[in-house]
C-alpha cells in the first residue's frame, strides 16, 4: 500500500493506543476549531488516555474538556526555548512512553519533536516538508482548502480512518471562572440589563481591528438603544482600546482589557446576551458558547475562519482587495473604515429580535 494510502485504524487496533498525545494549534481560535476533532479522537479512542500538549495561551480551552484527560504544556517562553528547549521537551514526551502521537497542528516542528521523542505512531497531514517524519501521513484533499476550518481538522480524522464525530464547537470553562463572573456581575450590573461583550482586539495585527473609537460610540448606542451594559474584553495590548470606549460611555461599561485569564474571559463571555468582536480568539470562544454575535470582517475571510455558529452576523463590506491576509493593511484600510456603527448596530437588533423571539415561543 502506497504510504499516502495508510490508515490509522487499517494497521493498528484502537484498544492497543493506550496512551494518545494530542498536539494542538497554537492560537485561541484554531485550538477551538479543533475541537470537532478532538471529539471525534476521543470518540474513536474511548479507553485511550488522551493528553494534548499546548502552548500556555490555549492551556484553557482545554483544561475543563472531558475530551482530554491531561493538558501538557509546551513553553516556549520559558523552559522549552530555543534547540535546546527542544529536545528537553521531547526527553519530557519520551519518558510519558506514548503509542501515538496526531498532530492537529501542521508545522516541521510539531513532527521532529514527536520523531525526538520516539513515539512510535506520528500521524498528521503532509504539510511544511514533514512527510518523512510521519509515519502515518494524510494528503490534503484541495477541496477541504476551500471551506471552514472545522472540517479540515475533521477531515485530518477521517483521513486517518476514523469515524467522523459531529461538527459542533465544544468549550468548558473552570467552576472557579464561572463562580468570578458570577460576582463581578452581581457588582456591576445588578439589575440585570442587557449585557453585551466587545471585543476591540485581535492578536494577529491591526488590520483585523475595527477602530476603538466606534467601538466607542456603539457602546454609547448600546446604552441608549438597548438600555444595555457593555463588557470590553481583550488582553494587556488593548488596554488603550478599553479606555478609549469606557469613556464613551460612563457607567455602562466593565472594562477587563487585561484583567483576566482566558477561562475567566470564557466564564464572562457565557453570561453576555449579545457579543461584538473582530476576527480573533474571542469571536471563536463566544461562537464555542453559542452567545449571539456580530464579527467584524475586514482583511481575513469569513468563510474559512468565521465564526462556527448559527446566531451570527457577519458585518462586512466587499472590495477586491479581500480578503488579503495582511497584518496591517498598504492601502487606505476602507475594508474597516467603510464599516459604520450603523451596520453593527443593525446586526445587533437582528440578532435581539431573533432571541427575543425564542424567548417568547
Amino acid at each position: 500500500m502506497p504510504i499516502n494510502q495508510i490508515r490509522l485504524f487499517e494497521t493498528l487496533n484502537p484498544a492497543k493506543i493506550k496512551n494518545l498525545l494530542i498536539r494542538s494549534t497554537n492560537w485561541v481560535g484554531d485550538a477551538i476549531m479543533t475541537t470537532p476533532a478532538v471529539r471525534t479522537i476521543r470518540e474513536n479512542f474511548p479507553d485511550s488516555r488522551i493528553t494534548i500538549l499546548c502552548y500556555p495561551w490555549v492551556a484553557d480551552v482545554f483544561r475543563a474538556s472531558p475530551l482530554v484527560d491531561e493538558v501538557m504544556i509546551f513553553d516556549p517562553k520559558g523552559r522549552h526555548r530555543g534547540i535546546s528547549g527542544l529536545f528537553r521537551l521531547a526527553a519530557e514526551i519520551r519518558r510519558r512512553r506514548f503509542d501515538a502521537a496526531i498532530l492537529l497542528q501542521n508545522a516541521f516542528k510539531a513532527a521532529f519533536i514527536t520523531f525526538l521523542a520516539r513515539v512510535p505512531i506520528r500521524a498528521g497531514y503532509i504539510r511544511d516538508g514533514r512527510r518523512l517524519l510521519l509515519t502515518h501521513p494524510v494528503p490534503i484533499d484541495p477541496a477541504v482548502r476551500k471551506v471552514h476550518q472545522v472540517h479540515y481538522y475533521q477531515e485530518l480524522c477521517r483521513g486517518l480512518g476514523m469515524r467522523r464525530g459531529d461538527d459542533r464547537l465544544f468549550l468548558n470553562h473552570a467552576p472557579e471562572a464561572g463562580q468570578w463572573a458570577g460576582e463581578e456581575l452581581a457588582r456591576f450590573n445588578p439589575s440585570g440589563r442587557l449585557l453585551i461583550g466587545l471585543n476591540p482586539g485581535a492578536a494577529y495585527g491591526p488590520a483585523k481591528r475595527w477602530p476603538a473609537e466606534r467601538y466607542g460610540k456603539l457602546a454609547a448606542r448600546v446604552a441608549d438603544e438597548f438600555d444595555g451594559v457593555c463588557v470590553v474584553f481583550g488582553t494587556d495590548s488593548d488596554r488603550e482600546a478599553g479606555e478609549i470606549i469606557s469613556r464613551a460611555a460612563p457607567g455602562r461599561c466593565l472594562d477587563l482589557t487585561g484583567r483576566t485569564t482566558l477561562a475567566r474571559a470564557m466564564a464572562m463571555i457565557a453570561r453576555c446576551d449579545l457579543f461584538v468582536t473582530n476576527d480573533s480568539g474571542l469571536m471563536h470562544v463566544a461562537a464555542a458558547l453559542a452567545v449571539p454575535l456580530a464579527a467584524i470582517f475586514g482583511s481575513t475571510d469569513p468563510v474559512a475562519t468565521g465564526p462556527f455558529a448559527e446566531k451570527i452576523r457577519i458585518v462586512r463590506h466587499q472590495f477586491d482587495c479581500q480578503p488579503c491576509f495582511a497584518t496591517e493593511c498598504k492601502r487606505d484600510f476602507r475594508c474597516m473604515t467603510s464599516i459604520v456603527v450603523d451596520d453593527v448596530v443593525r446586526a445587533l437588533r437582528e440578532l435581539n429580535a431573533v432571541e427575543t423571539d425564542r424567548e417568547g415561543e
